[in-house]
């Protein structure tokens, strides 16, 4: 079975079960788009339905993780943004940005979300190859970019970070699981 190590570390016991040897690729998309490219009817992959479809892959099992409340997020990147428009669907904004070095910056830098009413939902760290000396910081906050208070955080965030090192990978619709079940 092919996918990225994550997917595959995600589907361990069920490919256990199943006596599948996992193979690791560099994405979950590329190793269906190798798999389609194979033609063999034996060799499967762990892929979003969407890469399924893309390289029309049948798909055999729709759930393969091996704990239910796990959730996978993909992601499609596009050049142009999309960009939905403000409604009544709860939105997440996706954002990475690197911070200035200076005294408590992470700590001032989130401010603005919480004095604007903005929770977080996912923060990350990790160092970018060849950058050693700072971390980048991967975020989710609750709302859509355009709202007024999302302006103003981002605008303090913006303040605390390297010129042109915040950068919003998109607004999208929240996953309906996520607010059921808060």
């Amino acid at each position: 079975m092919h996918s990225h190590a994550q997917g595959l570390a995600q589907c361990r016991e069920r490919l256990h079960r199943l006596g599948l040897t996992p193979i690791m690729h560099s994405d979950t998309a590329g190793a269906a788009k190798d798999i389609a490219a194979r033609g063999d009817q034996h060799i499967g992959a762990i892929a979003s339905k969407l890469a399924g479809e893309i390289y029309d892959l049948d798909v055999l099992i729709e759930s393969a993780e091996d704990a239910e409340h796990n959730t996978t997020r993909f992601l499609i990147m596009a050049a142009d943004p999309i960009v939905p428009e403000i409604g009544d669907v709860p939105m997440i904004t996706t954002s990475v940005f690197q911070l200035r070095s200076v005294p408590a910056a992470l700590y001032k830098a989130l401010g603005g979300f919480a004095t604007n009413g903005i929770n977080l939902t996912k923060l990350e760290s990790y160092l970018r190859p060849g950058v050693s000396e700072r971390a980048q910081f991967y975020m989710d906050v609750e709302g859509h970019i355009d709202e007024p208070a999302m302006q103003l955080a981002m605008e303090e965030l913006r303040f605390y970070c390297m010129k042109d090192e915040v950068k919003v990978l998109g607004s999208y619709a929240a996953s309906l699981d996520r607010h059921q079940q808060g």
